[in-house]
Parts: structure tokens; sequence; C-alpha cells
């Protein structure tokens, strides 16, 4: 029988992590910077599918969660702006906790096509922000081993990479 060549690869599983040391140094700043934006993308991505095995919660789930929670009686066209989500994407995150019993709508007595957000009793325990295995405990630890000046300077460059990003 003719060998393929096939059988000589080897199948790994799990890829090993890489370091920021196997990193490749690129010359570029620009490229340096969007490297280090799409690393992130993919790291949020990565955790959320965790969350979602792990808790039954994606994070951007969570993160609305969180919103509703912090300003109960937000409305869902409020909460896409708060989380720069397209409308119709937010409908889905709340329909999925609302299938899941942690979000209840409330129709607005002067407009009925209004629907203000509110957590349920399980939503309210689900909101209790999380010891572990969370995309925003990831970001809470981050923040407290940054200075305050370190952690400034960080947000004036994402706020300003995402307006020139909205130009586009």
């Amino acid at each position: 029988m003719r060998s393929t060549g096939l059988e000589r690869l080897k199948v790994n599983p799990m890829p090993r992590r890489r370091s920021t040391a196997d990193k490749p140094q690129l010359p570029d700043p620009v490229l340096q910077f969007l490297q280090m934006v799409w690393q992130l993308e993919h790291a949020l991505e990565r955790a959320s599918k965790r969350m979602e095995d792990a808790l039954g919660i994606s994070g951007p789930q969570r993160f609305a969660l969180r919103m509703i929670g912090v300003r109960p009686g937000i409305t869902a066209g409020e909460l896409a702006m708060v989380l720069h989500l397209h409308p119709s994407t937010v409908t889905g995150i709340v329909q999925r906790l609302e299938i899941r019993r942690l979000v209840k709508r409330t129709s607005n007595a002067n407009d009925g096509r209004v629907a203000h957000l509110h957590l349920t009793p399980a939503g309210a325990k689900a909101n209790k922000p999380a010891a572990t295995g969370t995309i925003e405990r990831a970001a809470r630890v981050t923040l407290t081993r940054c200075p305050a000046p370190q952690r400034k300077a960080t947000a004036s460059v994402m706020e300003r990479f995402a307006t020139e990003l909205m130009k586009i």
C-alpha cells in the first residue's frame, strides 16, 4: 500500500500556548498595536465561549446582565448604546437571558412598543461579581495590577482608536 505521508503527521489536540517571547516582533508600531488588538479580540471570544460552557452565559450576555443590574428599567435601545452593539444583536442577547429566566421585560405605560428590562430574582443572584471564570474578573484583576495613570492612558488610547474606527 502506498504511503500518503499523512500517517507521519502528529495531531496536537491542544496547541501549546505561546508566550509573549514567541510572538514575532514587528518593526512597525502600528502593526504591533493591531497585533495586540487582534490578540485581545481573540482572547475575549475564547473566554466568552469558555464562560458559556462553564457558567451557561456568554461574555456579552453577562455584560448585558450586569448593565441591567446597574440600570434597572433600561430599554433595549439604551442597552445597545451602552454595549456598543447593534440593536438586533442586543435583542438576541436579551432573548437568551429571558429564556434562562434572568431578565424580564415590562411594558412602558406611555408607549407599549418600549419595554424596560429588569433582573428576575435568579438574574439578581447571577448578577453578583464573580469570583472566578469570567471576563469581568479578568478585567478586575488586570486593572487592580495597573497603576491609575496606566489605566487612564490605556482607556484614552482605546477610546481614540474606537473613534477612528467609527470614521471608516
